[in-house]
């Protein structure tokens, strides 16, 4: 049994068990507390604790009774840090179709009802009551994909940033390693937390009348308000352009907005963490589990999931249109170093309940490991929110060389029986026809590596669709590169007589899909032997292109319009056309390709011949009526 004083302290008693007299800094979540590099509340309370810093952690607190979780710690000395957890409070509770979830996997048992709506706005607003002299930071994701004007999908409406509803005095957006080391070494020497305004990849409201804070190197460019974004949905999505770009760049530019009497300010975020920098947060001396007190309650789903996975790298260049990936973590890839990866997976095979197998050596997207620009200099000067769409960028280093080597170093480890890749794979990315830089030729033997070694029984790709129009509003390749990757995974899996089903991933109801769409991704898919399990209806999240879309209805880039499916039906409907052979959806399927004049996809997707009048004035019998008459004349027979 570990001593209590391993996990960062979440009770008095614990502080008086660390010697702790007064917090500096007191973090509330909404998840459990994990200790763990995969939750962030562990990384960054492991991180004030590196800077010299007490900390103390209130997980989940109840926000309907008399507030006792928030004062139990009284007033920390310097700020109380907020964040809703690892998800977005209001993705966490809601489906697609805004039915109130059953479960929450940050949660001890699985247990809903941990955590409140909009969990950051409702946490700051009550420490700024019951404290309003002690400034108040809020962070993760939550907080960063809803820093400026959002579209809020389960309100319905334009919000304004977080800032303003939360009355929380700085908002760190993005990954807040970098910001939040900076911010305390200079608590640490007497400056200020106003002060703290000055520092990059930090946002803030000031009055209207004041002066922006001095900055010789950073240019500012002013959006529309919050109040012109409220009439005009055109300048709403000319907005988010403004922001997707500057958060993407190297040298970005400071942005402004207008809010009622305020402005919000938002400050350039920081360059992509090099090597040494993303080693010295995933080193810290993380217990690797979810604090005791949480043992009678049950396991916490999320963490069963990854305790024995591997990050490898933070950040995606895919810049996918419905994915808030990129928006948070950046389109720059953050890569460890192998030896970082080699120490935490030495400490994974020392956790008591490991059996020899790691669950996922991964990140984001799991094959852009050590993946970055040829040419620092051209990357500087990029101001694409993707490197590979349309097309691979040429500049882009997109050798596999690094992963299949450390692959095998992991898979050689002696304590390690099998190492798999759990994440999903950018499947395009090792399909030459679509990368042509594939310089050292090493996609064959990285998807070898990966076939023959590290599956879990079946590989996760996502295609996300078949038709091409709808492929490109995603920033997604055409299907036909799908199709490729698939018959050089069958071709290696044929070669070592290894039967992995590979498991495709696609989304229904996204901007500029229709039912047609559907019906051919239906028929596409169904063609090439699947039945689909792993399918999702198109969530508009703040601060993606597709949610911009969704609301504005047309795209930000090029202003062009796009349709996009919003009545519960009309998506429920799309989503039927996953699950042709489930016969209670026949009936929609056939009614929808009779309107479109498209009895022939019929015919493709259940069977039914076109209908026609016969001689007798008779109409032919669907196959599944036939054949269900064949069997009861076989039954009777047999008796």
């Amino acid at each position: 049994m570990r001593p209590i004083t391993d996990w960062l302290p979440i009770t008095r008693d614990e502080l008086k068990k660390r010697g702790i007299d007064e917090v500096d800094v007191i973090l509330i979540s909404g998840d459990a507390y994990v200790d763990h590099p995969a939750f962030g509340t562990a990384v960054i309370g492991r991180i004030i604790e590196d800077e010299g810093f007490t900390i103390a952690i209130i997980p989940q607190p109840n926000w309907k009774d008399d507030l006792r979780d928030f004062k139990k710690f009284g007033k920390p000395k310097y700020f109380f840090g907020v964040t809703a957890g690892c998800m977005d409070s209001m993705v966490n509770h809601y489906t697609a179709n805004k039915r109130l979830r059953s479960t929450d996997a940050y949660t001890p048992g699985g247990e809903a009802g941990f955590r409140p709506d909009y969990a950051t706005t409702t946490y700051s607003k009550i420490l700024k009551n019951l404290y309003p002299d002690v400034p108040v930071l809020i962070g993760g994701i939550e907080a960063s994909l809803r820093r400026v004007t959002h579209y809020d999908y389960w309100s319905n409406k334009l919000m304004p940033s977080i800032l303003v509803d939360s009355q929380a005095d700085i908002l760190v957006y993005g990954m807040g390693d970098q910001p939040l080391r900076e911010m305390l070494r200079l608590l640490k020497k007497g400056v200020p937390f106003e002060n703290l305004r000055t520092l990059k990849q930090v946002a803030f409201l000031q009055p209207k009348s004041e002066e922006l804070p001095k900055n010789k190197q950073w240019a500012t460019v002013e959006m529309a308000s919050h109040e012109v974004c409220l009439k005009d949905k055109i300048k709403f999505a000319a907005n988010f352009k403004i922001v997707e770009v500057e958060s993407n760049k190297w040298a970005a530019n400071r942005i402004t907005q207008d809010v009622g009497d305020n402005v919000l300010v938002i400050n350039p975020p920081y360059k992509t963490m090099v090597e040494k920098e993303i080693d010295q947060s995933f080193d810290l001396p993380y217990t690797r589990m979810p604090h005791p007190k949480y043992k009678k309650r049950g396991a916490i789903p999320a963490y069963d999931m990854i305790k024995f996975s591997i990050n490898m790298h933070r950040g995606c260049f895919g810049g996918c249109s419905f994915c808030t990936i990129s928006a948070h973590q950046g389109k720059f890839i953050a890569s460890r170093s192998e030896k970082s990866i080699m120490k935490e997976l030495d400490s994974v095979t020392e956790h008591p309940e490991f059996k020899g197998y790691i669950s996922d050596i991964g990140g984001p997207s799991a094959n852009m490991y050590k993946m970055k620009g040829k040419v620092e200099e051209i990357c500087a000067k990029c101001t694409s929110p993707s490197c590979i769409h349309p097309v691979i960028c040429s500049n882009l280093d997109t050798s596999h060389k690094a992963m299949t080597e450390l692959y095998k170093k992991v898979d050689a480890h002696p304590e390690v029986k099998k190492a798999f890749i759990g994440s999903g794979i950018r499947y395009d990315l090792l399909v030459d026809e679509f990368n042509k830089n594939n310089e050292d030729g090493n996609h064959d033997e990285y998807i070898e590596q990966v076939v023959t070694r590290h599956i879990s029984g079946r590989l996760k790709v996502a295609p996300e669709h078949t038709s091409d129009a709808t492929l490109r509003v995603m920033r997604k390749p055409s299907f036909k590169y799908f199709h490729k990757f698939k018959e050089k995974y069958d071709a290696i899996s044929e070669k070592h007589n290894l039967n992995q089903p590979l498991i495709p991933y696609f989304i229904s109801s996204h901007p500029a899909c229709g039912d047609e769409d559907m019906a051919n991704l239906a028929v596409e898919t169904k063609d090439l032997g699947f039945k689909l399990e792993q399918v999702q209806d198109f969530t508009p999240t703040p601060m993606t292109v597709a949610t911009v879309i969704y609301y504005s209805g047309v795209h930000p880039y090029t202003l062009k319009p796009y349709d996009t499916v919003k009545k519960k039906e009309d998506k429920l409907n799309q989503r039927r056309f996953f699950f042709w052979y489930k016969r209670e959806n026949h009936g929609h399927i056939r009614r929808v390709l009779k309107k479109a004049n498209r009895t022939d996809m019929i015919e493709k997707l259940i069977g039914d011949q076109p209908q026609h009048s016969s001689k007798s004035g008779s109409k032919p019998q669907p196959k599944w009526l036939e054949e269900r008459r064949k069997k009861d004349q076989t039954r009777k027979k047999r008796r």
